[in-house]
């Protein structure tokens, strides 16, 4: 959008002509280690659809801290990283912990969106009371197959199950569906699922958008593992090398992941990685189960004008050929230097590192919840959002 139509729109904002909803939380569904995930940005997409103008607030580590536990990324990659999924107009860093109507009056927003769970300060108090009681409160459905804790449990386990869409062994599910759950405690909104692919689902994440005549057509590969603010920074990087990008990503299959990255890599299967990637706004488009070589024919099908790769290395094919020697024979090859060393195996270092921290802040998370929900009930009341509830 050019500065005048910027302009613009906040003109329309201020006068009034559309609806605008505020998001808080380090998340918009504010769960354990803080992972960024497809829930969060399905979750996001509901939201924006409730109205015109999306407003993110995103905490502080330290009210982070205060209120659930040390968080595993630092407020600088969660803004970031919230500001990269597409349907997010706009992010306010530092917002309060508890939402209140000053909050909503500040930023001109008619209501605040959250998911279908509770979200309770440290003493224990519903932190939408105020906007609930005002009728400025709207819920969207959690995302049915995805968590947090799912997600923890796998880097923890090593196992490789969610490679092949198998059910865990009673053994891991018993640890995952526990995982830092305080002792008897069954929390209607913490558990593991396993996701299921939908068309529909791809859909509703993916642009639709074709390439049009003037667009340069930029080819990047990879796993995109934990898609996280390490990936955001190269595509942002790759997406300001054209006037008019359109970046096709294209996503290894789990088994080649696994073959070039070993252990129990990729942690997202295939199908996860392709919503986490189509719901980066600097994506147009995404290629599942991409080969591993760059070839001619993916180069001449897209009509590829540059093929970028970031810092990592450049393993090679199975016969030991250059998986990029196609696209450098044709000198449009680019190795871009987003100036970001994260990389999925830091990340996973530092939920290793901090295990016993993440298990204590969810068992007192978990118990803050069965409490609330304990309250509600015996005064008669069920919180909204128990009987939506996907597990």
């Amino acid at each position: 959008m050019t500065e005048t139509g910027l302009l613009a729109r906040h003109w329309a904002l201020r006068e009034g002509s559309e609806k605008r909803l505020s998001l808080r939380g380090p998340l918009p569904d504010v769960r354990p280690y803080d992972m960024v995930h497809y829930g969060h940005s399905n979750q996001l997409r509901q939201a924006r659809a409730m109205g015109d103008y999306l407003i993110v607030g995103v905490h502080t580590d330290e009210e982070i801290s205060k209120h659930k536990g040390p968080p595993v990324f630092t407020q600088e990659e969660r803004y970031k990283m919230v500001q990269a999924i597409k349907w997010v107009d706009e992010v306010v860093p530092a917002a309060p912990y508890v939402t209140t109507l000053e909050t909503l009056d500040k930023y001109s927003c008619d209501f605040c969106v959250h998911g279908n769970d509770i979200t309770l300060t440290v003493d224990g108090r519903d932190t939408y009371e105020e906007v609930k009681q005002a009728g400025r409160y709207r819920e969207c459905k959690r995302t049915q197959g995805v968590s947090t804790t799912d997600l923890v449990g796998r880097m923890l386990l090593v196992t490789k199950a969610h490679h092949r869409g198998q059910e865990m062994t009673s053994e891991c599910r018993e640890y995952a569906d526990s995982f830092g759950k305080c002792p008897g405690g069954r929390n209607p909104w913490t558990g593991v699922s396993q996701f299921l692919q939908t068309s529909q689902k791809i859909i509703q994440f993916a642009s639709g958008k074709e390439p049009q005549p003037g667009d340069t057509v930029i080819y990047v590969a990879g796993a995109f593992d934990l898609f996280h603010i390490g990936h955001v920074d190269f595509l942002e990087k790759v997406h300001s090398l054209a006037e008019r990008p359109y970046v096709i990503a294209g996503l290894h299959f789990d088994q080649e992941v696994n073959q070039y990255k070993g252990k129990n890599y990729p942690i997202m299967n295939l199908h996860e990685r392709t919503l986490s990637v189509l719901a980066c706004r600097y994506v147009s488009e995404v290629v599942i189960g991409a080969p591993y070589a760059v070839t001619a024919e993916l180069l001449d099908h897209f009509k590829v004008e540059l093929v970028c790769h970031g810092k990592t290395e450049i393993v090679p094919d199975k016969d030991g050929s250059d998986p990029y020697q196609e696209p450098k024979k044709r000198g449009i090859f680019c190795h871009v230097d987003s100036g970001n060393d994260l990389t999925t195996d830091l990340i996973v270092q530092r939920i290793i590192k901090n295990r016993l921290a993440y298990e204590a802040r969810n068992q007192k998370k978990e118990a803050k919840e069965l409490a609330f929900l304990e309250a509600a009930r015996q005064q008669g009341t069920r919180p909204e959002g128990e009987r939506d509830c996907d597990l």
